[in-house]
């Protein structure tokens, strides 16, 4: 692929700024009605499988949380993420924007992960109705 390509598909596909890479396994929690399904379909098109769910049982690089205010305590979502992810994993933690259904304020997010051992590397926008913030789990 050449360079151009490359640039297009990054201003196409949002999975591209996440640090996706092929052969990851990537589990996904929170699904529901509401995901972003092209962020979805973007990072099965970077890890070249599907992403695996809640009931997979093995470790995996990274982890998917769709997280909205209503969905409980986002400090113990975090540590059950954490808890999937094989060594020096990510989460990459997704809420609504500002001014949708499930808003979750920054500050939130990062007391949580914060209180969660996680630090966060970077905040994306990752479609029209969600944020992305990738947070680095601490090495075991």
């Amino acid at each position: 692929m050449s360079a151009t390509a490359d640039h297009a598909e990054e201003r196409t596909n949002p999975a591209m700024r996440l640090g996706f890479e092929p052969g990851q396994v990537v589990q996904e929690i929170g699904y529901d009605e509401d995901v972003d399904q092209d962020l979805r379909e973007g990072i099965e098109s970077i890890i070249g499988q599907d992403l695996v769910d809640e009931e997979y049982d093995d470790t995996a690089d990274v982890v998917v949380l769709w997280f909205r205010d209503e969905d409980g305590d986002l400090t113990d979502a975090l540590v059950d993420a954490i808890g999937l992810l094989e060594d020096g994993g990510a989460v990459l933690l997704l809420t609504p924007k500002t001014g949708r259904d499930g808003y979750v304020e920054p500050s939130d997010v990062n007391d949580a992960a914060q209180t969660a051992g996680l630090s966060a590397a970077k905040s994306v926008s990752v479609g029209k109705d969600w944020s992305g913030t990738r947070l680095k789990s601490p090495k075991r």
